[in-house]
C-alpha cells in the first residue's frame, strides 16, 4: 500500500524551499523551477499545489507569520501566568527583532516581500491584516497599561502602537543591513520602553 501524502506538509515542504531560495539569492530568484530544485521535487508537483506564484508566495508568507507568532507565544507563555502589560510588549517585540540567524532569514524574506507585494493586491492584502492585527495587540497593552497607571493618563494606544511598530520594523532593517548590531538594537527597544513606562524594575 501506498504511503498517503498530507497535502498539507507537501505545501509546507514547498513554502520552506521558497523561503530559502528567497533569503539566500533573493525573491527575484524564486520561481517554480527554482522553488522546485530546492525542495526536491518536480516543477509539475509544485503547479499541482500552486497555481501561480502568486498562491505560492501567500502560503509562504503565511508560513513566516505562523512561526512568528508560534516563536510570540512561546515566549509569552515564558512569563508565567498574568504578565504586565510591559513585559508584554517587550517580549512581543523583541521577537520581531532579527537577532538570530532563523529570524535573519525571516526579516529578509519580510523585506522582499513587501516589495513584492507592492504591486499585487492580493499578497498586500495579508500584509495589510498582519500589521492591523499586530497594531491591535500592541495598543490592547498599551490601553490596559494606561488603565493600571502605568503609563501617563494621556498616552493614546494607537498612535503609541504605531510607534512601537514603527521602531521594532527600523530596527529590524539596520541589524538586516548590519548598520546596528543585535545590542543596540535590544538597547534602543529597551530606552524607548524606559520612556514609555518609565525606568524598568529590578
Amino acid at each position: 500500500m501506498s504511503k498517503r501524502v498530507d497535502p498539507g506538509e507537501r505545501r509546507t515542504l514547498i513554502a520552506d524551499a521558497l523561503l530559502r531560495v528567497a533569503a539566500g539569492r533573493g525573491l527575484e530568484a524564486v520561481s517554480l523551477r527554482h522553488v522546485a530544485a530546492e525542495a526536491g521535487v518536480s516543477a509539475g508537483m509544485v503547479q499541482h499545489y500552486f497555481r501561480t506564484k502568486d498562491e505560492m508566495m501567500s502560503f509562504a508568507l503565511a508560513v513566516v507569520a505562523e512561526r512568528m507568532e508560534t516563536r510570540i507565544n512561546a515566549s509569552v507563555a515564558a512569563l508565567g501566568e498574568s504578565p504586565g502589560p510591559r513585559d508584554l510588549l517587550r517580549a512581543v517585540l523583541v521577537e520581531l527583532l532579527p537577532l538570530d540567524e532563523p529570524r535573519r532569514a525571516e526579516g529578509r524574506v519580510a523585506l522582499a516581500f513587501l516589495a513584492y507585494a507592492a504591486a499585487r493586491p492580493q499578497v498586500a492584502a495579508a500584509l495589510r491584516e498582519d500589521t492591523a492585527r499586530m497594531r491591535r495587540f500592541l495598543a490592547g497593552q498599551v490601553r490596559a497599561a494606561r488603565d493600571e497607571g502605568t503609563v501617563p493618563e494621556g498616552t493614546d494606544p494607537d498612535r503609541t502602537a504605531t510607534t512601537l511598530l514603527a521602531l521594532a520594523d527600523g530596527l529590524g532593517v539596520h541589524v538586516l543591513g548590519e548598520h546596528y548590531t543585535p545590542r543596540t538594537a535590544l538597547a534602543a527597544l529597551d530606552a524607548h520602553l524606559g520612556t514609555l513606562f518609565g525606568p524598568a524594575p529590578d
